[in-house]
This record gives structure tokens, C-alpha cells and sequence, in this order.
């Protein structure tokens, strides 16, 4: 482990989301439009060492590495104890 001392770090994230259709018509949608990040750093340290740090950074966050590799989700419904599938049942009439 090589020790690389940094001054000061400031982080910065931009996140967009989009949100449209009706809870009530169960027609909504949420998604994610994307993210931006910003690393401002200061170190006195040489800036291959400094850039080790962000690489480790980057490569051990669990956040973003799902959202730049994104995995399968398993999903299960229980009701009363019992699994269901909310997909299976008609939607509310209006």
C-alpha cells in the first residue's frame, strides 16, 4: 500500500432524473437521464500517485461501478406471506 496524502478533495454530482404518466393510471415512469461527477483535488504528491488514488477510488465504489456496469435485479413479491406477481393482475379501471 503506497501512501499518497491529499490535501483537500471536493466532489461534486449531478444527478437527472425524468419522471412522466399518472400514479393513478399507472402509467408512470421514472428513469435516470444520466450523472456527471467532479474530482477536485489538491496534493503535492506526484500526479501519478495521485492518479492511483482516483483509479482505486473509482474501481472500489459499488455505486458506480453498477451504474457503468449495469447487473440483472432479481425481484420478489410477497402478499400476506405469499409470492405474487403485480404484473399478473389487471390494472384499476378509472
Amino acid at each position: 500500500m503506497v501512501r499518497t496524502k491529499i490535501d483537500k478533495a471536493r466532489v461534486f454530482v449531478t444527478a437527472r432524473f425524468k419522471s412522466q404518466g399518472s400514479v393513478l393510471a399507472e402509467t408512470v415512469q421514472a428513469r435516470s437521464l444520466g450523472f456527471e461527477t467532479r474530482l477536485e483535488l489538491e496534493s503535492k504528491e506526484p500526479v501519478e500517485r495521485v492518479a492511483a488514488v482516483v483509479r482505486n477510488a473509482e474501481h472500489g465504489c459499488y455505486v458506480l461501478q453498477t451504474i457503468l456496469h449495469p447487473v440483472p435485479v432479481e425481484r420478489k413479491f410477497t402478499l400476506n406471506g405469499a409470492a405474487f406477481d403485480p404484473e399478473g393482475f389487471p390494472k384499476r379501471e378509472k
